[in-house]
């Protein structure tokens, strides 16, 4: 099984609105903890020895949220801080959601890992379903949803809109938010890469909206057919609003 996984926490969350404004989206409670500690205790659960948590915006609290997190849960397990600022700059010269794995090439070496997105929930089922893919094709995860127009649709030749297969296909593209119907299943920021998105990320431009892509790098690999789609088997969830609070707990409760 892989090990290691990058989870990408640099960001504040503004559409938390005044739940973010001293902390990261991410260290909002949810339950009497914050929302990180239940995404990173289904990365436990699931089997990561190693997390590598990539962090920007105040890098202190994230900091003393690890420090009270591993105390708390001790177990086989190591959390990295990698601060993403550091390494790259500021906000205002790098940003994105490719900024995450260029930081962790170093810690990453030569492996294949999982990379997550710290403000999403995940089974543990799933986290170790992505974990288990030991050939070395890049895969993106996805889940059918009702309003594929507000996401990126993940596009194949059979699994953009078969909700009942289980097979994988290779990805064709991603296309943002699109304005016409080209399929159901979204992208939901989790991927296993092979060391070959190193060099991809490396490069890629900025974005129209000024940032470094994740999905840009997976297009190439893409174009090389080197990506395959795994429809995951539960659920996902997006925690970016402030009514994302109460659909938190109920996930929780109803995942107990």
């Amino acid at each position: 099984m892989i090990t290691k996984v990058v989870v990408a926490a640099a960001g504040q969350g503004v559409r938390m609105k005044e739940l973010s404004c001293d902390k990261s989206k991410h260290l909002i409670e949810v339950e009497k903890k914050p929302f990180l500690a239940h995404l990173l205790d289904n990365v436990v659960e699931a089997g990561y020895k190693e997390i590598f948590l990539v962090v920007g915006f105040k890098e202190n609290l994230m900091k003393q949220f690890v420090e009270d997190y591993m105390a708390k849960k001790p177990g086989d397990y190591k959390i990295k801080i990698i601060s993403q600022f550091e390494i790259l700059g500021p906000k205002d010269v790098a940003y994105g959601t490719a900024c995450p794995i260029k930081c962790a090439k170093e810690f990453i070496g030569n492996e294949n890992f999982i990379s997550i997105a710290g403000d999403n929930f995940y089974s543990v089922r799933d986290l170790k379903m992505m974990g288990e893919l030991s050939d070395d094709v890049n895969y993106v995860a996805g889940i059918f949803n009702e309003t594929p127009e507000r996401f990126g649709v993940l596009v194949g030749k059979s699994l953009s809109t078969v909700q009942d297969s289980n097979d994988t296909d290779f990805l064709e593209k991603i296309v943002e938010k699109p304005s016409e119907f080209v399929g159901n299943l979204i992208n939901i920021s989790f991927y296993k890469f092979t060391p070959e998105i190193f060099e991809k990320v490396n490069i890629i431009e900025k974005s129209s909206r000024g940032e470094y892509e994740i999905t840009d790098a997976v297009s190439l690999l893409a174009r090389e057919k080197k990506v395959k789609i795994k429809k995951i088997n539960d659920f996902w969830m997006d925690f970016g609003r402030p009514e994302d609070v109460e659909k938190m707990k109920e996930i929780l409760s109803k995942n107990k």
